[in-house]
């Protein structure tokens, strides 16, 4: 006879830069559901660019489980710092939530698992400001874009008139834009 369980999605609160580590333990743990949504992205540094992992929602994590049987468990799993409480209450987190956020991951193409690539999208025509450089904090229109060396042509004023300057994509602030 198979035993029906009541079980929910939960925040899980994890230890400072150890989501992925949380995960982990949890999903060895049976009839545990992990959903730990990440980030990749590339990041200019001193090294250079590199590529750059971060969870989507720094720490935390969600986990489908049976409230009742395995509280303890989850809560004394390595890389876990409690659950997310309201007082003495545990709130679930809608099961469309996370579907929903799933499906979204999911149907992006550049998505690995849990890990969604996110790549720098720029049009030709948007205003944008030098973030570093001798022209640190002039802005300018976008003429052209060349996005396999990563690298962009914008006009700016100076000198007493407008010169097209290439520059490093990574050196502009690029202009905000709502989530599609």
């Amino acid at each position: 006879m198979s035993e029906v369980t009541d079980s929910a999605w939960y925040c899980v609160k994890a230890q400072t830069k150890r989501e992925h580590i949380a995960a982990g333990h949890l999903r060895e743990l049976e009839g545990v559901e992990v959903f730990c949504p990440r980030l990749r992205y590339r990041k200019a540094t001193r090294r250079g660019k590199i590529w750059w992992v971060e969870p989507m929602f720094p720490g935390y994590l969600m986990a489908k489980f049976d409230l009742m049987n395995q509280e303890r468990a989850i809560t004394f799993s390595q890389g876990v710092r409690g659950l997310v409480r309201f007082g003495d209450k545990i709130p679930p987190v809608p099961d469309e939530f996370v579907t929903a956020l799933r499906h979204e991951i999911l149907e992006r193409e550049k998505a690995d698992g849990d890990v969604l690539t996110l790549n720098t999208v720029i049009d030709v025509g948007e205003e944008v400001e030098v973030a570093v450089g001798p022209f640190q904090g002039m802005r300018g229109q976008v003429i052209a874009v060349a996005p396999a060396v990563e690298r962009v042509k914008v006009l700016l004023e100076f000198l007493g008139q407008q010169n097209a300057v290439d520059l490093d994509l990574f050196s502009i602030l690029l202009p905000r834009r709502p989530i599609p």
